[in-house]
């Protein structure tokens, strides 16, 4: 589906700011708990979990805080999952200094929907910058076949905006595909909505995948929205393949693009479904319900399984149904990542197979 450098150490690079991620036990609210599970966590990691899980090689681009437990903490995980990583380690100096972030999230119950607070003060993934990184080595003689970021760390700060445009330019000129993740927060664009779109346009000119809803394109890229039509989930549809061919005329050197679907019914009932599109060719998959543990994550678990299947030689509808399937994998996890078994287990679940295997 799309070519890729064949002699690359790492089938995915990824520029990511870790953290932690506390969730109540038992499905309780986050203010009226005492008990909490701790994982380390980033979306872009999340994203990458899907392939280190089932093989391949990732490696993670961060920054940790020096002598920390926490960071400690998070070097097993990433471990733990498989991943190498790499990045500088900054001292915290005084009570006030550098940490990582802690991402606060329940879970939800039934009619409860889950809450999610970022803790993001003093975050030390705001200091990710190139001149720590050796970038020759790691995309020209390591190599990478895909580089996978996302919005989130390209405006975490002036540093990480400079730090992501500058991996898209020297990975792309060393053979990488280079896979974007639009993730528009509204808190991380105010005061610098100019200088971001500007630089958000360069990484999406550069990238072979782009994957966003629709207030992803049009706060990011300037791309008008799906048009209103008529009710129901085919309208939606429709509205969603005219925006992806409006952001197609925008970027006509990118091969694939990909937005989900997701209604929610209850916080443990989804109706969830995916649009990708490589060129002229729309992959759907109408919404089809599944059950939710925990839907933190399911997003993550859709790119992942995308990726994994670009990685793979699938082609689009292929890794479209793989990818819905990771989705629905991670949303019965009490990680925000997937950790799949093997392909199987992926396939069982898109196939609506829950039989037990003995």
């Amino acid at each position: 589906m799309i070519e890729l450098r064949n002699d690359a150490k790492y089938s995915l690079v990824i520029p990511t700011s870790m953290g932690v991620r506390l969730t109540p036990a038992d499905h309780q609210p986050f203010h009226c708990s005492d008990t909490f599970k701790m994982q380390g966590t980033s979306a872009e990691s999340n994203v990458g979990s899907i392939a280190s899980f089932l093989g391949m090689p990732v490696k993670i681009l961060t920054a940790f805080v020096k002598d920390s437990p926490i960071a400690r903490f998070i070097k097993d995980d990433l471990a733990r999952r498989h991943m190498d990583y790499e990045g500088p380690e900054f001292s915290q100096d005084t009570p006030w200094g550098v940490r990582h972030q802690i991402n606060m999230a329940d879970s939800g119950w039934g009619s409860r929907g889950p809450r999610v607070q970022n803790d993001r003060a003093g975050e030390v993934g705001r200091k990710l910058n190139v001149k720590d990184f050796d970038l020759q080595r790691i995309f020209g003689d390591e190599g990478a076949k895909i580089v996978h970021m996302s919005g989130l760390i390209a405006a975490l700060s002036e540093e990480t905006s400079e730090f992501c445009l500058e991996i898209a330019r020297v990975a792309k000129k060393n053979g990488a595909r280079i896979s974007f993740d639009l993730n528009h927060r509204a808190s991380f664009w105010k005061g610098r909505e100019e200088l971001l779109s500007a630089q958000f346009k360069e990484i999406a000119s550069l990238s072979d995948i782009l994957i966003g809803n629709e207030e992803d394109f049009q706060l990011c890229l300037g791309v008008e929205g799906p048009e209103a039509g008529g009710k129901g989930i085919a309208a939606k549809i429709e509205g969603f393949k005219g925006m992806i061919n409006r952001v197609k005329q925008e970027y006509p050197n990118t091969s694939l693009f990909a937005t989900t679907l997701r209604e929610v019914e209850s916080a443990n009932s989804h109706m969830w479904g995916a649009i990708v599109s490589h060129g002229k060719e729309f992959s759907v998959i109408e919404p089809r319900q599944i059950g939710v543990f925990d839907r933190i994550g399911g997003g993550d678990g859709f790119v992942g399984g995308l990726l994994y299947g670009v990685l793979k030689g699938w082609d689009a509808e292929k890794s479209s149904q793989f990818a819905w399937a990771t989705g629905a994998l991670t949303a019965t996890l009490n990680t925000d990542y997937g950790q799949p078994a093997d392909e199987d287990q992926v396939w069982s679940i898109w196939k609506g197979n829950a039989r037990v295997q003995r």
